[in-house]
């Protein structure tokens, strides 16, 4: 590098974020995603870290579809669809995953962070206030960052805290008070109590956003996400979501709304306008999802069979585990350096599992997350479950 002394800064911080336990190295794979993973030293191992809650992300009939897409449809517009067109497979996807979900319509982005990154500047400016939970994801709270609104953050599941925080905003003043929160907060497996916050809001006046990435597909009648689940589909003002877990492990987002907020979104939001849309390929895949889950709920109860099977086991061996009702199961453990050898004695036993630690989880709350999936075996499971009896 031209400056010696930035050179020598991000080396320290390297060797800083080695020393603590919290480096994040990639483990390189060939082959598809799936229940097992395979190396590229040729190993192979049973996957407890993906979001293919369904195992959809290889499954033949998805690889079809997306094929039968590229075909149809090639591989993009290579622009944005205000400039180049939009395709008429976007506005079926459009469709499709609002009625899944419970609203008018949809709007699809490329990524699911663009879909909150793009999400509350549009909508809110200095008149307004937006309420978060403060462990949501940190898409959610760089969209907020983006946007002009007066900010609260609640305790995490706190609902007398949020309770006050509804009152401050209305006292303060504010025009719009929307509530965001993740459906499933992805470290710790739990579910968020649509409820109860559908109930605070409605007495408060507020409107009700949810980050449903780790529900759609996954938990509620048919995988229809965390609203279904809670008994309030219909009834959440704003949800986003994505692609790339149960509904086929590819990528894309999508934030799903009534009809006039949709097109205010398709107007102002920046990743929208600015981004090229998702591949026509991917549109397909996600298509066949859909079809999939609307048939049948089958996968849904199979993974979820899976995980309370997991649990219950890695609670009989004495593990701290976190959060409940979903394929998520954290393992606890505290120290960074702990979770960390703990992965790789996991590693060395045949299950890839990662280690958490800061920033992505609080200092002291380092962890395993494991993740299953509709794809794994009893086998598979007997298998991980040993692992763990003998790294731990």
């Amino acid at each position: 590098m031209t400056d010696p002394a930035f050179a020598a800064r991000i080396a320290a911080e390297l060797q800083g974020l080695r020393d603590a336990g919290a480096y994040k190295g990639e483990q390189v794979i060939t082959g598809m995603q799936g229940a097992r993973i395979r190396l590229a030293d040729g190993r192979e191992l049973i996957n407890l870290c993906s979001n293919n809650y369904l195992g959809l992300a290889s499954d033949a009939r998805l690889l079809d579809a997306a094929a039968a897409a590229l075909r149809s449809h090639g591989l993009g517009l290579a622009s944005v669809r205000f400039i180049c067109g939009t395709q008429d497979l976007h506005k079926q996807l459009e469709a499709r995953i609002a009625a899944f979900v419970g609203t008018e319509d949809a709007v699809l982005y490329a990524a699911a962070f663009d879909a909150n990154g793009g999400l509350f500047e549009p909508l809110l400016d200095e008149a307004d206030a937006v309420i978060s939970d403060e462990l949501n994801h940190a898409s959610i709270i760089d969209g907020i960052r983006l946007c002009k609104a007066r900010r609260w953050r609640y305790r995490h599941d706190d609902m007398d805290d949020l309770r006050r925080c509804l009152q401050e905003a209305r006292a303060g003043g504010a025009r719009t008070v929307l509530v965001f929160t993740d459906g499933v907060f992805s470290m710790d497996g739990r579910i968020a109590q649509l409820a109860e916050m559908r109930r605070l809001c409605d007495e408060h006046g507020a409107l009700l956003g949810v980050d449903d990435c780790h529900a759609t597909g996954v938990i509620g009648p048919h995988g229809r996400g965390t609203a279904a689940h809670c008994g309030v589909f219909g009834r959440v003002d704003l949800v986003t979501g994505t692609f790339g877990k149960a509904l086929g492990g590819a990528s894309g987002g999508f934030t799903a709304c009534s009809r006039p907020v949709a097109e205010l979104l398709r107007q102002r939001s920046r990743p929208y306008l600015f981004s090229n849309t998702l591949a026509p390929p991917l549109v397909g895949a996600a298509l066949a999802a859909l079809d999939l889950l609307e048939r049948s709920d089958a996968a849904v109860r199979r993974v979820q069979a899976h995980a309370a099977r997991f649990r219950a086991a890695l609670q009989a061996q004495g593990h701290t585990l976190i959060g409940s009702g979903h394929p998520i199961v954290p393992v606890l453990l505290g120290d960074e350096h702990a979770a960390k050898a703990l992965a790789q004695q996991l590693h060395h036993a045949g299950v890839h599992a990662v280690a958490f630690s800061y920033p992505v989880v609080p200092r002291g709350r380092a962890r395993i997350r494991t993740q299953l999936s509709a794809a794994h075996t009893d086998a598979d499971l007997d298998e991980a479950v040993a692992a763990f009896a003998a790294a731990g």
